[in-house]
């Protein structure tokens, strides 16, 4: 049976691990981190599967991996519900682009990018929006804005229920786990640690804002969102509240609660969420209905996202060591495409 090692535990080293369980390699996977730790990137996230709207501030690579990963989660998850007897949320309802009144250019702005970075075959989903067809898609929306942009065929995952239905799959399929253990080095045959050395027919650097050492160039950006719970608003789907200075999501879970961010910061500071940051916020999503006033918040968090300049999520090999890395704020939109990619070189 050929070893695999795998560096890093976060959504591309679980996905990784599965996979190669899946596919009758034995698994070792490494993390400095505890499996249940929340700081990680894939766990501060909406986990919003959003082609569209992501073209806006990405460009055709990631375009184009981002197609291939929306065909391939529908299949991995019916399997991961297989291997691991857990569900996860997961919807392709659409997403929402609203403004108000004063913010209109914004979205016009926003509007026009997408239809000109948008390849032809994909623009029928673009959809502008009066008031009654939004009424239609989000009554808990009707009568506060005029309109509005659809995105057909967006989506969504539950992040935290992933993270942990993987877990539940690697457990079962036999794959061994190594919490609370830092990696030092990474070679084309193995990894040393503090324990001693690991050797392996296969090494990958799965680590993130970890592996900053390994690979030039790449940072963390800061990332900040807000939990809440709010029996009072019903969403059926992801919805964007478009703003000059930051653009608001707001991704609906189960019972009722809501998983509330805003573009990323560009530093390094993992530390907790600022004052300003925590009111701009909560008033953005207060104007987007009044009923989130009375909202319960869940949870305040922050987490830095693996980020190269060029802002695409990589796969690269030397010799025998392979390197994910990069996913920025595209993680669950393209990481399935980076892992089939790995996969299919290896097998």
């Amino acid at each position: 049976m050929k070893q695999a090692v795998i560096a890093g535990a976060g959504l591309a080293g679980r996905l990784l691990a599965w996979r190669l369980l899946r596919g009758g390699w034995q698994v070792d996977l490494f993390d400095a981190a505890a499996r249940d730790d929340t700081r990680s990137a894939a766990m501060v996230a909406a986990a919003m599967l959003s082609p569209l709207a992501e073209l806006a501030v990405a460009d055709e690579v990631v375009f184009e991996q981002a197609q291939r990963a929306m065909a391939l989660w529908p299949q991995w998850l019916q399997q991961l519900r297989d291997d691991s007897g857990r569900e996860v949320y997961y919807r392709r309802d659409g997403t929402l682009v609203v403004a108000h009144a004063p913010d209109r250019a914004t979205l016009e702005h926003f509007t026009r990018v997408l239809h000109h970075k948008l390849p032809a075959a994909h623009r029928s989903a673009l959809q502008a929006i009066d008031g009654e067809r939004l009424a239609q898609l989000e009554p808990a929306l009707a009568g506060r804005f005029d309109g509005g942009l659809y995105l057909d065929g967006e989506g969504q995952l539950a992040n935290d229920e992933l993270m942990a239905a993987l877990a539940a799959a690697i457990d079962k399929l036999g794959g061994r786990w190594h919490e609370l253990c830092a990696v030092h080095a990474l070679e084309a045959k193995g990894i040393d640690r503090a324990q001693g050395r690991c050797d392996a027919d296969l090494v990958i650097d799965a680590r993130g804002v970890g592996a900053k050492r390994d690979w030039p160039g790449l940072r963390g950006v800061r990332g900040e969102l807000i939990t809440v719970e709010c029996h009072g608003v019903q969403l059926q789907r992801p919805v964007r509240l478009m703003h000059p200075r930051y653009q608001l999501y707001i991704a609906p879970r189960p019972q009722q609660r809501f998983v509330v961010g805003a573009t990323e910061l560009e530093s390094e500071d993992d530390g907790p969420m600022t004052l300003r940051s925590m009111l701009e916020l909560g008033s953005a999503l207060y104007s987007l209905h009044p009923a989130f006033g009375e909202a319960r918040v869940l949870r305040l968090a922050v987490g830095l996202r693996p980020t190269t300049d060029d802002h695409r999520p990589a796969l690269r090999r030397h010799e025998d060591l392979w390197q994910i890395n990069g996913l920025y704020r595209h993680g669950f939109l393209c990481a399935p495409a980076l892992v089939d990619q790995l996969l299919h070189e290896v097998s």
